[in-house]
């Protein structure tokens, strides 16, 4: 079973939760909270966009990649097709 402890941090307990909820009412005031908490979930919205085109682009990337052939493959290829006379 895993504790969620990440480099010695563990995730905020409900003290603390309700500490920094604090925090945020006196910092942007009750009537901005709605905003706030608007702005942080499009934040978070765009970040997993991101992440998960990047994750796309990486693996069509990497697929193209593993469907080439290997350059020696290549050679050997050519060599038959020239009967074998490679100018070098």
């Amino acid at each position: 079973m895993t504790t969620g402890i990440v480099f010695g941090i563990s995730p905020p307990g409900p003290t603390e939760l309700i500490l920094i909820l604090a925090i945020v009412v006196i910092f942007f005031g009750v009537g901005k909270l709605p905003e706030v908490g608007g702005a942080l979930g499009k934040g978070i919205r765009n970040f997993r966009k991101s992440v998960k085109e990047g994750q796309d682009e990486a693996s069509s990337v990497f697929g193209e990649l593993e469907d080439k052939p290997d350059i020696q493959d290549a050679e050997e290829k050519v060599a038959e097709k020239t009967g074998g006379s490679e100018t070098s």
